[in-house]
């Protein structure tokens, strides 16, 4: 028969109810099953036992240590965190979702390898579309406004590193021949056109978009809009000799390149005489002429197709056009490193500097500007509407989704610290953990900065994903952690020795904080596998992240809960823990006196073992404790003395078997925690009178006595179910009839 424990010990299980409580006596369980009272694995019972031996000490080193152990946690992460100085965002798409070693990345190799740097370009794009849906854009004030908006576009200019930059010099050109006369090598290469798909080339208006132009003796500046090459050459002929490049010239078949091409405006005075519009002055058959699509100066090698300058077409039984929904033109720019060739020659250039950064710092600016004035420049009341777009675009439209986002952050991780605190504030001081939520938070922050610093420094680069998704997604697992520590902290017994509870707690607790961050852990490490570069930066990135919160939660954090119980333990304020609880009670020794037996006929009760029972009349000397605490108003401090009932004699001789050891004996071990307990069952310093709600009375005595009416809520699914005429499963639940 099992006997019951004597007072004052401790119960055989004093382990508080909870996620911890069945793993408390793992090493009990493996001695069981040594004996042989009991059945089951040995292996993980004796690796559970271990691990929370190890915890155990672990805990006990960290409460004994807790300030130093805070202290250097601090720094250590703290300067981990200054790594973040270093991140870098990647939004190059090309090296965040192309993968390494894949056929994608292989052609687009091979394409750079066989067609050298040169085919590499960059495009911007001005697209032009009716305001109406459904709208012809195929018509001369279509065309004229397109021509407007791609005007101000070519005439952007911007100015950086003392130098001014246009169109002409950073634009893309197919390859200006080599000429032997250097001054119509000359001419030539500030004449060579810029590479412009536009439905505008299938005008003479086209020459317009391009701003190169030569100087000759004797004639009006030489641009595209009057440039006839046949009758220069004819004129260059008589001093040099260029069969070369007049054969050069036939091959591509330039012809008259834009003079001889119609005008959309022939009454312009511009328009040239050899325009065939010219004299009829008749608007040209727009349709017509976009038909099969438009040619640059060179007929033979600049072709753009009609899907490159039309969108939304519509064509007749023959082929021919007769309306389209959009116009778009194309400038193509040169590439970083196409333009540091071009210009590191260039004596004008060598002064500032010159590098293949500053030559990319160039062409986003003027993108940029590009981009800017092609949206201004048509009137707002318009029948067109103009969009530009280049790859500056999509590139700024990355790093705006790359950005921390500091307002976001923060306020996440303000509500979180708002939540922590309300969900852990008591009104009783000595269960208050309002700070303890406040510190776990801050420190979940810390270890998340901490570990994309060291992220960082290893070079695993940031993108979308890192900045927008994970913070929080570490702030709820670090949280959870913290909540589920913080709470079996909470839950330790009271019998547990001080210098003992935070072992006592990481014994119970750990363990499973353990299991589930190593899941965490092994989870994001296999899913760096994954051969996209974003995702396997984010999968890295989360899993340091998930090792910076787990050593946080067994390091740092139970440093704080020590700290904590401390202050609970000289009944300090929560949060003000500077001050102490006005409601706080005090221990007080009194002097030894001596008490009579007053009750004397405890002695003359029979034994129920046969003893005789004897009747003596004795004197102890003793230590009383009483305690000090506030009166209800809360103005004066009482102190409140045992009642005599509970000190009696302790007899010199054996007492009854049946009461060994003396059942009204005021116990002096035990007495203060007893008379403590009696005392606020008589009185408790209550919390104000518009403060008694809190969240976890709201749990306990409204919402869980509503989930366990289980009889009430089918009921009402039943009737609702009859009253859709749907078959009622248990008709004798409705009581009442349907509404």
């Amino acid at each position: 028969m099992a006997s019951e424990p004597r007072v004052g010990e401790r119960a055989p299980s004093s382990a508080p109810p909870g996620r911890g409580a069945g793993c408390a006596h793992a090493a009990a369980a493996l001695k069981g099953i040594s004996k042989g009272e009991a059945g089951g694995p040995r292996a993980p019972l004796w690796l559970r036992a271990r691990l929370q031996a190890l915890l155990f000490a672990l805990g006990c080193r960290i409460q004994r240590h807790c300030g130093k152990v805070l202290l250097a946690g601090l720094l250590l992460f703290g300067a981990l965190a200054l790594g973040l100085r270093a991140a870098a965002i990647e939004t190059d798409l090309e090296q965040l979702w192309v993968e390494a070693g894949s056929r994608v990345s292989q052609e687009l190799r091979y394409t750079k390898e066989k067609l050298g740097e040169e085919s590499v370009y960059t495009s911007q794009m001005l697209i032009q579309t009716p305001k109406r849906e459904g709208e012809n854009v195929l018509t001369q004030e279509a065309l004229e406004l397109h021509l407007e908006a791609a005007l101000a576009a070519s005439k952007v200019q911007v100015s950086l590193y003392g130098k001014s930059w246009d169109l002409n010099k950073i634009c893309y050109k197919s390859g200006v021949p080599i000429i032997e006369n250097g001054m119509i090598e000359r001419m030539i290469e500030k004449l060579f056109p810029c590479v412009i798909l536009t439905p505008l080339d299938c005008f003479w208006d086209g020459a317009k978009l391009q701003g190169g132009s030569a100087y000759l003796p004797g004639r009006p500046d030489i641009q595209w809009t009057n440039l006839d090459p046949v009758q220069l050459l004819e004129e260059l002929g008589q001093f040099t000799s260029l069969d070369g490049f007049r054969e050069l010239l036939d091959k591509a078949q330039v012809g008259q390149a834009y003079v001889e091409r119609p005008c959309l405006n022939p009454r312009e005075p511009a328009c040239p005489t050899s325009a065939p519009n010219r004299l009829s002055q008749q608007d040209p058959d727009i349709p017509s002429e976009l038909t099969g699509g438009c040619h640059g100066f060179s007929r033979k090698f600049m072709h753009w197709q009609e899907e490159l300058i039309l969108g939304g077409t519509t064509k007749d039984p023959q082929g021919r056009l007769l309306s389209a929904e959009a116009l778009q033109t194309m400038f193509l720019l040169m590439s970083p490193r196409q333009l540091y060739e071009h210009f590191k020659d260039d004596y004008e250039i060598q002064e500032i500097g010159w590098s293949e950064e500053k030559a990319a710092a160039i062409l986003e600016a003027w993108q940029r500007e590009f981009v800017e004035l092609a949206q201004e420049s048509l009137p707002h009341n318009s029948s067109q509407g103009v969009h530009a777009f280049s790859t500056t675009t999509l590139s700024d439209i990355m790093k705006s989704f790359s950005d921390v986002s500091a307002i976001r952050v923060a306020g996440g991780y303000l509500l979180m610290l708002a939540y922590a605190c309300v969900t852990m504030l008591r009104w009783d001081c000595s269960k208050s953990q309002g700070a303890v939520g406040l510190a776990g938070v801050l420190l979940v922050a810390l270890s998340v900065a901490s570990g994309l610093g060291l992220c960082s420094l290893l070079g695993i680069s940031f993108n979308a994903a890192t900045t927008q998704v994970l913070p929080f997604l570490a702030l709820g697992i670090g949280v959870d952690d913290m909540f589920l520590l913080a709470h079996a902290f909470t839950e330790t017994s009271q019998h547990v020795p001080f210098k003992e509870r935070t072992g006592e707690c990481l014994r119970r607790t750990g363990t499973s904080v353990a299991l589930t961050s190593i899941s965490n852990m092994i989870a994001f490490f296999m899913a760096a596998l994954v051969p996209i570069p974003a995702l396997r930066a984010f999968s890295l990135q989360a899993a340091v992240v998930v090792v910076f919160n787990f050593a946080m939660v067994l390091l740092i954090f139970p440093a704080i809960l020590s700290l904590d119980l401390h202050r609970r333990q000289d009944q300090r304020l929560d949060v003000l823990c500077c001050f102490y609880s006005p409601c706080s009670s005090r221990v007080i020794q009194i002097q030894p006196q001596e008490f009579a037996d007053a009750n004397e006929n405890h002695a003359s009760h029979p034994s129920p073992y046969g003893h005789p029972a004897v009747a003596t009349r004795t004197q102890i000397t003793t230590t009383v404790q009483a305690f000090t605490c506030c009166d209800p108003s809360g103005r004066h401090i009482v102190t409140i003395l045992p009642p005599t009932a509970q000190v009696c004699t302790a007899p010199a001789v054996p007492l009854s078997p049946a009461d060994p050891l003396g059942s009204q004996l005021f116990a002096p071990a035990s007495s203060t925690r007893d008379l403590l307990d009696g005392a606020k069952g008589g009185r408790e310093c209550g919390p104000l009178p518009l403060c008694r709600w809190n969240l976890a009375d709201f749990a306990r005595e409204k919402y869980a006595p509503l989930l366990l009416q289980t009889r009430p809520r089918a009921s009402w699914c039943c009737c609702s179910w009859r009253c859709w005429g749907s078959p009622c499963t248990a008709p004798r639940w409705c009581t009442t009839g349907c509404t």
